[in-house]
């Protein structure tokens, strides 16, 4: 996409882990915590107008806390809008109030998955307690209580959204597994690690802004959308711009428009001052970066 000069997002899309929340080196979670360079422009964009809008793999309990971080409500602001599970729940925020929500009958899929990865662990969303579990995840990879429940009962009604993970595996064996199976009537997202998410075919955080930016009577022409994983593919071909985090994977770099600095280096706040500040600050982030440099600086991301 080229933007015109006087070009401004209505409605900015944001992704939470590796975006607006950094990874801890090493693990499968990120830093409960928000730089002020990212606190600051996102409140910037809210004081000129835009929607922020948070579209996260999270669950909703485990995204409204980064709301808060963020301070993205008060008294003068309408309830926040929230695309929570890759899409198949959106809710309003606060209090939470789920508007819309996509299930499915995950079990044929499931028990192709075991059948080919019986070490996997499956989990299943319990709304404002935690995820039910074949077993538990490694420690900080879930917000909540974990609660173990055998396979069958997991998957005796139909969910919005499964995890399956094994600590055990690689996330290239993952998508691997994913492609052979082929998961029909499931869409599948792989994580950056053996991670694996099942939802309802056709849902996406693509899904779940769309049905938002309807509400809030937004062209999608005037979306902003950022983010750092294979779940950002169908948002970024769906949003008006988007933009990789640089530390993004290689496919996803490749799918954005444009492609900012890392998130331990503040990339959100370089891409929404481009759009929102006002007044010049210093920053410690480099110039944005095009994909062919950064696939020329970053050959293994």
């Amino acid at each position: 996409m080229s933007t015109p000069h006087a070009w401004r997002p209505r409605l900015v899309a944001l992704d939470i882990d590796g975006t607006i929340l950094k990874w801890v080196e090493g693990a499968g979670m990120t830093h409960e915590e928000v730089s002020p360079a990212v606190k600051d422009a996102v409140r910037r964009a809210l004081d000129a107008g835009a929607h922020v809008v948070l579209a996260s793999g999270r669950s909703p309990h485990g995204m409204t806390s980064v709301a808060d971080l963020l301070e993205l409500h008060d008294e003068q602001r309408d309830r926040l809008w929230i695309v929570a599970s890759n899409g198949a729940v959106v809710l309003r925020y606060p209090p939470i109030e789920v508007v819309h929500e996509e299930t499915f009958d995950a079990r044929p899929a499931v028990e192709a998955i075991l059948a080919r990865q019986p070490s996997a662990i499956v989990a299943v969303e319990e709304r404002g307690v935690g995820y039910r579990v074949t077993r538990a995840f490694p420690d900080g990879e879930l917000s909540g209580d974990m609660i173990v429940t055998d396979v069958d009962e997991l998957l005796a009604a139909e969910v919005s959204r499964v995890i399956i993970r094994d600590p055990e595996s690689t996330a290239d064996e993952f998508v691997k597994l994913a492609e052979e199976l082929g998961l029909h009537g499931t869409n599948y997202v792989v994580g950056w690690t053996a991670w694996l998410d099942l939802a309802p075919v056709g849902v996406s955080k693509a899904s779940g802004l769309a049905y938002v930016a309807r509400e809030l009577g937004v062209d999608v022409a005037d979306t902003l959308a950022v983010g750092d994983g294979r779940n950002d593919l169908e948002m970024f071909e769906w949003a008006g711009r988007s933009v990789a985090m640089g530390q993004a994977i290689q496919v996803v770099l490749d799918a954005a428009d444009d492609v900012t600095a890392s998130v331990y280096e503040d990339g959100l706040a370089t891409e929404l001052d481009r759009w929102y500040d006002t007044t010049p600050r210093r920053s410690s982030a480099p110039p944005l970066r095009t994909s062919d440099e950064q696939r020329r600086e970053d050959p293994d991301p």
